[in-house]
């Protein structure tokens, strides 16, 4: 990372979860800084995050951290990820800062909504399970309350990030080419054109599409259940009879395969949800590579994972719903050529933002907040900026 001032001590502190797990966090701070701004995703390293060297720089202190599932979110559930947040979060109140802020930047935002909810509900009233039946630890967990909220580029949360990218037309989910033609984004009788002149959808099939999109997570969901319901049964038998078999079963994590996740009619129509992206995802232009290929969302998980964290229907990390919780100052940045949050999903973000200290700024970059043109500032900048003079006015 480059642009650190001089007088800046960056320290390791390697952290335990109240259940046990071990992650780390990364402090950048100066003497005299009494502020800390936190950003943690819960899938990414996010160590050396772009918005550090500003933040810094106007004399904040800065923690990033990891979660337990960096780099490997197969068996990621957002309940249990919350334990990593109030790790962070009580080492830090420990360390003696006076005010906590929040920075959910991407994924980050609705884990720590998420988190957010929960640590202003009584102990008692917290998510005991989660949605695959896991004790949380929650109840018995210290999480101490962010005295603020930003939200940069904000992404609804996994699940309902998936449900608008999944691909509908899969016929069969054990045949990763198989294709319902009448759903088929990629098949030009329903609209799809390459590069540069980009698809157009009609209002029917975008309608059609989004509630197969809906059916299939739906139908996902049921795998999902019906999977875990097994391996528990089967550990019930065991302990009734000693069966090598159920011990097996019992003992055995099947891994779910979510093939073509790729799909959000957005990322190829650019007149549905207009701004200033260009054309594809995250993940490339090309969506038969993006869409088809072995790298994408949810690709392999754990029945419990895709219920907790993938699952639009299923999962409680959902920003739309954690957001209304929010009664702290907050602060919501978006970017106008973000390809992955889009205009609509920021204004129902802002609108459900429960406190009444709420203000949005817009900056140029896409979902990484770089300059859309050469020779642009890059949106990050601005954010920093903005994040910077809303902290100074909103505390001080």
């Amino acid at each position: 990372m480059t642009g650190l001032p001089a007088d800046v001590s960056i320290t390791v502190h390697p952290l335990q979860t109240q259940d046990g797990a071990a992650v780390n966090g990364f402090l950048y701070a100066k003497q005299s800084a009494e502020t800390v701004l936190c950003i943690m995703h819960p899938r990414e390293f996010l160590a050396t995050h772009y918005l550090v060297p500003d933040l810094v720089s106007a004399g904040y202190a800065v923690f990033t951290q990891t979660a337990r599932s960096v780099g490997n979110d197969m068996r990621l559930e957002h309940e249990i990820a919350l334990l990593d947040v109030a790790a962070g979060l009580n080492f830090l109140k420990g360390a003696g800062f006076k005010r906590i802020i929040l920075i959910g930047n991407s994924g980050g935002a609705s884990l720590y909504a998420f988190y957010n909810q929960q640590s202003l509900k009584e102990a008692g009233s917290r998510h005991e399970k989660t949605p695959g039946g896991r004790p949380t630890g929650l109840v018995e967990t210290s999480m101490p309350v962010a005295d603020g909220i930003v939200f940069v580029s904000p992404h609804p949360g996994q699940g309902q990030i998936l449900l608008k990218c999944i691909d509908p037309s899969v016929a069969d989910e054990g045949d990763a080419l198989s294709v319902t033609k009448d759903l088929d984004f990629l098949d030009p009788a329903n609209g799809y054109r390459d590069e540069p002149e980009g698809s157009r959808y009609s209002a029917d099939f975008v309608r059609r599409f989004r509630d197969a999109q809906s059916e299939r997570v739906a139908r996902l969901d049921t795998v999902a259940r019906a999977m875990i319901d097994e391996r528990l049964s089967a550990r019930k038998r065991a302990k009734a009879t000693g069966s090598a078999a159920d011990r097996r079963k019992g003992a055995h994590t099947p891994v779910m395969t979510i093939w073509r996740t790729d799909a959000d009619l957005r990322c190829w129509d650019l007149s549905i949800d207009p701004s200033d992206r260009k054309l594809g995802s995250v993940w490339g232009k090309d969506p038969f590579t993006t869409n088809y290929g072995a790298v994408g969302f949810s690709r392999f998980c754990t029945p419990e994972a895709w219920l907790s964290t993938w699952s639009g229907h299923s999962s409680r990390a959902n920003l739309f719903e954690t957001a209304k919780a929010v009664e702290q100052p907050c602060l919501l940045i978006d970017y106008t050529g973000d390809n992955t949050v889009f205009p609509t999903d920021c204004a129902t973000i802002f609108e459900a933002v429960g406190s009444s200290r709420k203000i949005r700024k817009r900056f140029r970059g896409d979902h990484h907040g770089r300059a859309l043109e050469k020779g642009e500032e890059p949106g990050r900048v601005g954010a920093a900026k903005g994040i910077v003079e809303w902290t100074n006015e909103t505390f001080g």
